[in-house]
């Protein structure tokens, strides 16, 4: 059991697909069998949002597709003992852009991006290694969401 919060930044509107992130997630957890109890938030954006945190954290004046920020906190209530993993940022504007590089829908971006903050939650780190087009990855994370992505390869969030 995990919890996911899904919100968007108040100025964007809703694409018709945001209800389904919160059930890929947890699709996504599943298949993680380590990754139990964990409270996990999600905020799509903008560039300009984007950046101005890809500045402020990473001192890299230029938007970013995904940026996640590890908690590591963990919380008890009456459901037990809770980790918060953290938050996943995710821009909107690149998604888009992202996908056409990649060759591929938006709904595989989406959720390559998805799976990308949530390894980063969870400790995993890829050093100076991205995702290149053709190229099969070499670090310990970008194969285990490779591997994941290829699991989730049926699910849909953007229709």
């Amino acid at each position: 059991m995990n919890r996911i919060y899904v919100s968007i930044l108040e100025n964007l509107s809703e694409p018709e697909w945001f209800n389904n992130v919160e059930a890929f997630m947890h699709k996504a957890l599943s298949l993680l069998p380590d990754f139990d109890r964990e409270e996990i938030s999600i905020l799509f954006c903008d560039d300009p949002y984007i950046q101005q945190l890809n500045n402020n954290f990473r001192n890299i004046d230029a938007p970013t597709d995904v940026l996640s920020f590890e908690n590591g906190e963990e919380y008890e209530d009456e459901e037990g003992k809770w980790l918060c993993a953290g938050d996943i940022v995710i821009s909107l504007d690149m998604l888009p852009v992202n996908a056409s590089y990649f060759e591929v829908d938006q709904n595989a971006e989406l959720k390559r991006l998805l799976v990308h903050g949530l390894l980063h939650l969870n400790g995993y780190d890829h050093g100076e290694e991205h995702i290149e087009k053709g190229k099969a990855p070499e670090c310990e994370m970008l194969k285990i969401q490779e591997d994941l992505l290829i699991k989730l390869k049926d699910e849909i969030i953007i229709k």
